[in-house]
């Protein structure tokens, strides 16, 4: 029941799982949540069980704040704490403004940016109360809460409006809940994303794809393993690191 905890959002592939693994490696329970694709669920399980980490992974839908909170409780219940917060679900969306009818627009705010408040708001009193621990470093957070970003909620992309809009306003939240936060010792910071090689990127042809190589100094995509690298470097920063907005892009903007 002292082992620390990771709840992960969008866990069965890409970024989340990436992370789901690395800190499973690094000694935490891990829970977390996707919402279509229980056959990647099932195998996350099993890798993270053939590694012995402790683990809750359920299937719902985060838009649903209801099952936000139940997540978070249930993480809560079977683990009895909850370190770190990774609001990684997300989805992305390139088509013109004119062509975003209003479910597509209501769709790209709710699984961007509604679902990382509502996860956030439902762990904050468990993140409050690892202030009572006495397993804080001297200068560690009681709590961390990272939300995953883009590059394109910093700068804006054509053909990605609304995508651009919802990520704006994580980076947004991330800085006022910083904040708010910060007299307690919970970190709030995000990681702007750019090109990750994941199936959100996956839409474009090799040509798109050595195009859109090309325009980063790096001259790559990042793999989600150096993602969740980061991530896990961060929840281990420092509380004072707090409010940030960290552009983890090869250079490209």
């Amino acid at each position: 029941m002292s082992k620390k905890t990771v709840l992960i959002t969008g866990v069965s592939r890409g970024i989340g799982r990436a992370c789901a693994l690395a800190f499973a490696k690094e000694g935490y329970a891990v829970a977390g949540c996707c919402h279509t694709r229980k056959d990647l669920l099932d195998t996350l399980a099993d890798e993270l069980t053939a590694l012995g980490t402790p683990h809750l992974l359920l299937q719902g839908e985060l838009q649903n704040s209801a099952f936000a909170a139940s997540l978070v409780e249930q993480t809560a219940e079977k683990f009895g704490r909850l370190d770190v917060l990774i609001n990684n679900a997300g989805s992305s969306l390139i088509r013109l403004a004119t062509d975003t009818d209003d479910s597509l627009w209501e769709h790209m705010l709710s699984s961007n940016l509604s679902s990382a408040f509502y996860c956030s708001r439902a762990a904050i009193p468990h993140l409050l109360k690892n202030r009572e621990r006495n397993d804080i470093p001297k200068y560690g957070a009681c709590g961390t809460i990272i939300n995953i970003s883009s590059v394109w909620g910093c700068a804006g992309a054509s053909c990605e409006a609304a995508y651009s809009a919802a990520k704006a306003g994580l980076n947004g939240f991330t800085e006022a809940l910083a904040k708010e936060l910060a007299p307690s010792n919970i970190a709030v910071n995000a990681l702007a994303c750019g090109v990750i090689d994941t199936d959100m990127n996956r839409c474009f042809s090799e040509e798109e794809r050595a195009a859109l190589a090309d325009e980063i100094p790096a001259n790559r995509f990042a793999d989600p393993e150096e993602v969740a690298e980061a991530v896990l470097l961060l929840s281990k920063m420092p509380a004072y690191l707090t409010g940030q907005i960290i552009r983890f892009d090869g250079g490209f903007l």
